[in-house]
């Protein structure tokens, strides 16, 4: 079969969608055939298009030729994904309608990134540059057996280009534009001698800033990346070792928001604000306070050894990895020009992972892989919201004063008599949290031809997560205290600990009723661990603190923790090559179950129990049960040795029940059932890309 993404030729032309669409019925039949990928997503290697998985291949030349900068960039070319934003969150990454659902740091990512086959981690460090690539895999569905690490959503999986023994080859590219833009990449492989190679690889892109902002008169939204990969490679008769050190040095804007002044939502927001809030500029321009930072900033160390060993029945394998990061956020959320809902977020870390695999080598029909891993994650993070004192007790105490039909308050001095303001005027509330993670994991999968062509699959894995963790919310410098964010104080970290375990499986059948075509269909269990809440804690009946400061361990208080996800996923799905190899077709329908999603929600808290909200807590809760059911079809084809075709298309339905702890709106019984039957959101129902 002719399997791949990308042609021979490095000048590739990519088609719009629409032009694309036409060319293939009226296309004659063409000669050129495409290459082929080669992907590891079943660990071992095979063609794209002989792998029984919902599985989107991108070679490097086709990422080089699509400008694809960065990790999550791929989504474009995906059906089925969407999500995409410009800044380092995956939070938005949405695999089929299943993504993560909470922004702390006490959970894990729904979808999985990894790079070398090493596991990227969360928000602030999975998503990082794309130069000198030779291939990206992107699987959609619950990737946990495969790839483990919770990959509930689905999994993104980049490969570079590996140190090559004999091949003494460089290259450049340089790209230049308008707005300051400049983007370099480049690698040279050395080859040292008949069994040890080097290979350098480095990347630069700079662009000033394009969207102007009403409110400072400065031009926003600006990105200054540099990036610096070493490999190498030994190979002996029956020993390879492949290393990598990557860094990454990103420094961006955060996401920048303009506010939609209009709507039930900016009248409920402006309205308790006592001077009229106006939004000024354009659509394409904003009017955002953001003296209190707009930074994505993040410094990215990886080291990876990989050992393969050829034992003659089987092929040992090592892979070894480290990854350390430091990551820094900031953004005004609310998009207008008040000193209102700015969010900064530090994280650092340290990431270890051991996996070690034997794969069979066996020519007949029982093929088999077995393997362990570990994993030990350290993790400090902050989060910090500020806002104007005065427009604070605005904001709120007037939502009070209208409920009670009060005259409104024009600040905090109108409502507190011996109010004195902070140093400089703001309200900080600062989170800090401390994270320690290890978890193992053990798996088998057997593959066994029933005839010629047919091949059966089943696989088992079991995954167990340890978890420590710990909350410490300083009280405020500031009169106001911690009752706007957070609601109580701690005079030190309330801790806990955790543990999680599953026993997943897969079975699969593979038909191959030609040497070009297979049939295939799955059934995938998922899991996803369980964790802890990043913003709240909670007595021994789940009640959080009522306006206390000072809280110790002793008090009885906990951090708040939520249950694992679970899903069941089917998949029928078929592949071919058409065109004598010049083109390619796949498609894929699946139907899943989704459980107790882990989504955050800021609960209502009436403390008095006098029917008046005092507070919200940000929870994380497990809820209901999300169906989903789509179709997925992608074709590529090699117009000529300079043109290639790409297409795909995704739908997508999805329906959530059993939301009565998150569903702002009551239904006829009252019960808050008003969103019940709802789709998720950020789940289009129909996504392509050509």
């Amino acid at each position: 079969m002719a399997k791949v993404l990308g042609t021979k030729s490095n000048s590739k032309l990519i088609l719009p969608l629409a032009v694309s669409a036409a060319l293939v019925g009226t296309s004659p039949a063409i000669a050129q055939t495409l290459e082929e990928v080669i992907v590891v997503a079943t660990k071992r290697e095979q063609g794209v298009m002989d792998v029984p998985l919902a599985i989107t291949a991108l070679s490097g030349d086709f990422i080089a030729d699509t400008n694809l900068n960065d990790v999550k960039d791929l989504i474009a070319y995906t059906p089925g994904v969407s999500g995409n934003s410009q800044d380092s969150y995956i939070d938005a990454v949405s695999i089929r309608g299943v993504r993560t659902q909470d922004f702390g740091v006490g959970g894990d990512p729904s979808s999985a990134f990894f790079k070398n086959d090493l596991y990227e981690g969360r928000n602030g460090s999975a998503v990082t540059s794309l130069f000198d690539v030779e291939r990206a895999e992107i699987l959609r569905g619950p990737q946990g057996f495969l790839f483990g690490r919770n990959s509930i959503g689905g999994a993104f999986s980049v490969h570079t280009r590996k140190a090559e023994i004999g091949s003494n080859d460089a290259y450049m590219d340089f790209d230049f534009g308008q707005r300051g833009h400049a983007v370099f990449e480049g690698a040279v492989n050395i080859p040292v001698n008949d069994s040890f190679a080097m290979r350098l690889a480095g990347y630069a892109s700079h662009e000033d800033g394009f969207a102007k902002n009403v409110y400072s008169g400065n031009e926003e939204i600006s990105h200054n990346k540099q990036a610096l990969r070493w490999s190498t490679r030994f190979e002996s008769d029956a020993l390879t070792i492949n290393t990598v050190v990557d860094y990454e040095d990103r420094k961006q804007s955060g996401s920048m928001y303009r506010a939609i002044d209009s709507g039930d939502i900016w009248e409920a927001f402006d309205g308790y604000i006592v001077d009229d809030t106006t939004i000024s500029g354009n659509a394409e321009e904003i009017d955002s306070d953001i003296s209190s930072g707009d930074a994505d900033n993040g410094d990215l160390l990886t080291i990876g050894v990989f050992v393969d060993y050829d034992l003659g029945f089987a092929t040992l394998t090592s892979n070894t990895g480290y990854k350390d990061h430091d990551y820094y956020y900031s953004e005004d959320y609310d998009g207008t020009p008040l000193n209102v809902n700015n969010f900064q977020f530090q994280q650092s870390g340290q990431y270890f992972q051991q996996e070690l695999r034997l794969t069979s080598n066996d020519e007949g029909p029982l093929s088999w892989y077995t393997g362990v891993s570990y994993y030990d994650e350290d993790l400090d993070a902050e989060f910090t919201a500020v806002g104007s004192e005065d427009l604070m007790c605005q904001y709120y105490l007037n939502y009070y004063a209208e409920y009670y039909g009060y005259e409104f308050y024009s600040g905090c001095s109108d409502y507190y008599t011996d109010f004195y303001p902070s140093a400089d005027g703001n309200l900080v509330e600062t989170g800090m949290l401390k994270g320690k993670y290890t978890g193992w994991a053990a798996y088998v999968n057997l593959d066994y031809d029933l005839t010629d062509s047919l091949t059966a699959s089943v696989g088992l894995r079991y995954t167990k997560d340890d978890k420590d963790f710990g909350i410490l919310v300083p009280e405020p410098d500031s009169y106001l205290g911690p009752y706007f964010t957070y609601g109580f104080a701690t005079a030190e970290y309330i801790e806990d600990s955790k543990s999680w375990s599953d026993t997943t499986t897969r079975f699969a059948l593979t038909w191959a009723p030609s040497d070009d075509a297979i049939v295939f269909a799955n059934y995938t269990q998922g899991f996803k661990s369980g964790g802890f809440g990043s913003f709240w804690i909670q007595d021994s009946e789940g009640n959080p603190p009522a306006y206390e400061t000072g809280i110790t361990q002793a008090d009885g208080y906990l951090p708040g923790t939520f249950r694992p996800e679970q899903m069941d996923s089917y998949e029928v799905g078929f592949k071919t090559s058409y065109l004598d190899g010049a083109g390619n077709f796949d498609l894929t329908a699946f139907v899943y179950d989704y459980t107790d999603a882990q989504v955050i929600s800021y609960v209502d808290v009436d403390f008095e129990d006098d029917g008046i909200i005092d507070a919200f807590s940000g929870r994380v809760l497990n809820v209901g049960q999300t169906d989903g059911v789509g179709v997925e079809a992608s074709t590529t084809i090699a117009m000529n040795e300079y043109t290639t075709l790409y297409l795909s298309l995704g739908y997508l339905n999805t329906e959530a029940t059993g939301l009565e702890d998150i569903c702002s709106l009551d239904g006829p019984d009252g019960e808050g059932t008003g969103c019940e039957g709802s789709r998720v959101f950020w789940a289009p129902k129909m996504t392509g890309a050509g």
